[in-house]
């Protein structure tokens, strides 16, 4: 297949022009934004975080196909449009946390476009479960494959088998002060040969625009193993580290159980064909980083001096330096 750009200039062969926008429930940018967005870049699939009911009259602005996932005991959720015909997405319950007045569950939207998987999303703010959340899409996704969206995540991530290949610039500014990178694109099987942030808007998040394809006869990605992430012996000290101190933390600070005992099996299993050295100077600062990353977002999410000297103290018991 091969489409063509606003120019009207062949692009490539299965070429699609992906754009994702967290709008900004209610007081952000509202349909006739986003159908002014549509005309001016012309995609072939719009994702969208943070979409009201309003939003369902943009096929009368502009045509196309739109769904909407309501979050539950939200006035929002996700929503994709297209001006192709899609079969309709389904909705992946993602991992929660049990800490009491968090966001309700969320969900991943998963639509496929001309033999491509995408998953969009807008994940948790728990630095430590959007990426549990991550690890949960990329298991259902077969083929080529993109988790784009709003990862609200700090930081690089890895996903096996999966690069980054969204802009790199900042898409969202906390306070009007720290600009952060957190709308981008995980694929597989994918490349990119245009990206970039676009304008505001009446947002709070850029909109960043990808051009992706996908070579003919690409042979499938192979799937991703569950249990290969802990064969690492960075991120396997890193997890080990975590649960003994988690095991001595206040009980304020509440995980659920079965992570506990999920990690705690996958660590005694690889541990019984690798043997654990101490790691090199570089191994070590991964060690600790991933640490800081943890005591941040506990800190971040309790919002308060006696929310962060209990991060230091705990630090201090995980043997943080």
């Amino acid at each position: 297949m091969e489409s063509k750009n606003s120019n009207g200039a062949h692009r490539g062969t299965w070429n699609l022009r992906i754009i994702s926008w967290n709008l900004l429930r209610l007081t952000g940018a509202d349909a006739s934004d986003v159908a002014a967005l549509i005309e001016r870049h012309r995609p072939d699939l719009l994702l969208l975080q943070e979409a009201t009911e309003e939003l369902a009259e943009l096929p009368a602005l502009v045509g196309g196909h739109f769904y909407r996932e309501p979050l539950h005991g939200r006035v929002y959720g996700l929503a994709v449009w297209s001006p192709h015909s899609l079969p309709p997405p389904t909705a992946l319950p993602l991992p929660a946390s049990s800490v009491p007045g968090r966001v309700p569950p969320r969900v991943a939207q998963i639509v496929h476009l001309h033999g491509i998987a995408f998953a969009n999303v807008h994940l948790s703010h728990g630095q430590l479960l959007n990426r549990l959340q991550l690890l949960h899409i990329v298991r259902t996704l077969a083929g080529p494959a993109a988790v784009i969206g709003d990862y609200n995540a700090v930081g690089p991530i890895k996903l096996s088998g999966f690069r980054d290949i969204g802009p790199r610039q900042p898409t969202h500014t906390a306070s009007n002060i720290i600009p952060f990178r957190l709308d981008r694109c995980m694929a597989r099987g994918l490349r990119c040969s245009q990206k970039r942030v676009l304008a505001r808007g009446p947002s709070d998040h850029h909109p960043i625009i990808l051009d992706l394809h996908v070579a003919p006869k690409m042979a499938e990605a192979p799937q991703w193993d569950s249990a290969a992430w802990m064969a690492s012996p960075k991120l396997r000290a890193s997890v080990e580290r975590w649960l003994r101190a988690m095991a001595r933390a206040p009980d304020r600070i509440r995980v659920p159980q079965g992570l506990f005992e999920t990690l705690d099996l996958k660590l005694r299993k690889a541990r019984r064909g690798v043997v654990r050295g101490r790691g090199t100077a570089a191994d070590r600062d991964m060690q600790r980083a991933a640490r800081l990353a943890l005591l941040a977002s506990f800190a971040a999410r309790r919002g308060t001096r006696a929310s962060q000297e209990s991060a230091r103290r705990f630090g201090a018991r995980a043997g943080l330096r």
